[in-house]
């Protein structure tokens, strides 16, 4: 159902090297830029994450309580990402590790505009009830 989300930035060439570095951890490709916006997605039918600067032309703010999920293969590919960001100069939100006892696993980081993302995987699926 989702087909992109967009986070706002201030300087939008040093956001695209952020997450071009960022996401090649996890072999997503940058798949196309212009001069105010930029997608990250592995095909252009999956969902992509943008990058824009804003289109009224006041400064990138970040939602609060907003976040983006950016779904994994692996928890692997969720401790790589997490710790990729924080090389970056990204900030820690939440470690990676389980969440609950569902089998979710996820870390959390902001970008070096402050918006918040997340890492996860549904790890270990939820044992069926015995009856």
């Amino acid at each position: 159902m989702i087909g992109y989300v967009t986070l706002g930035t201030n300087d939008l060439p040093r956001a695209m090297a952020f997450y071009d570095a960022l996401m090649a951890t996890v072999g997503t490709p940058r798949l196309w830029h212009t001069d105010t916006m930029a997608a990250w997605a592995k095909t252009r039918t999956d969902p992509a994450l943008c990058l824009t600067l804003p289109f009224d032309k006041q400064e990138a703010g970040v939602g609060n309580g907003a976040m983006v999920a950016l779904k994994m293969e692996t928890t692997a590919q969720v401790d790589a990402l997490h710790a990729k960001a924080l090389e970056l100069g990204g900030t820690n939100e939440g470690s990676p590790g389980p969440r609950g006892s569902s089998g979710f696993y996820a870390g959390y980081f902001r970008d070096l505009d402050g918006n918040k993302l997340s890492a996860y995987v549904m790890a270990v699926s939820k044992p069926a009830d015995v009856r």
